[in-house]
């Protein structure tokens, strides 16, 4: 069965960082595009980023670019997302996707974690 387990989320100042990460399990991951969303309360879920299969091509949603990088580790099966200067406004629980061959950036992704929180504080 296909697992994505997110960690790394906690509270933190505006202008701090933090660093996610998604264990994945259960899946060919070198062959999946792997993407990272956000969705905070009462709003709907957002693109965050995006890392093609073999890392040549990434992709940012515009209120987080020059702030957040994702990368992939395919030797380990995990995909992180580097966040810095962060604002108020990134609070959200952050969910980590996997996506099939042919999947675009932007979706639809085949599998999801569970989410972890991260809440930034003024």
């Amino acid at each position: 069965q296909v697992q994505l387990v997110e960690s790394g989320g906690g509270l933190v100042q505006a202008g701090g960082s933090l660093r996610l990460s998604c264990a994945t399990s259960g899946l060919t991951f070198s062959t999946h595009i792997m993407g990272w969303f956000r969705q905070a309360p009462g709003k709907e879920r957002e693109f965050v980023a995006a890392i093609s299969w073999i890392a040549d091509s990434t992709y940012y949603g515009d209120s987080v670019k020059g702030r957040f990088t994702i990368s992939r580790d395919n030797a380990k099966n995990t995909v992180s997302l580097q966040m810095n200067r962060l604002k108020p406004e990134d609070t959200a629980v952050y969910f980590c996707a996997a996506g099939r061959m042919g999947t675009r950036y932007i979706g639809p992704y085949d599998y999801w974690g569970q989410g972890t929180q991260v809440t930034v504080s003024s």
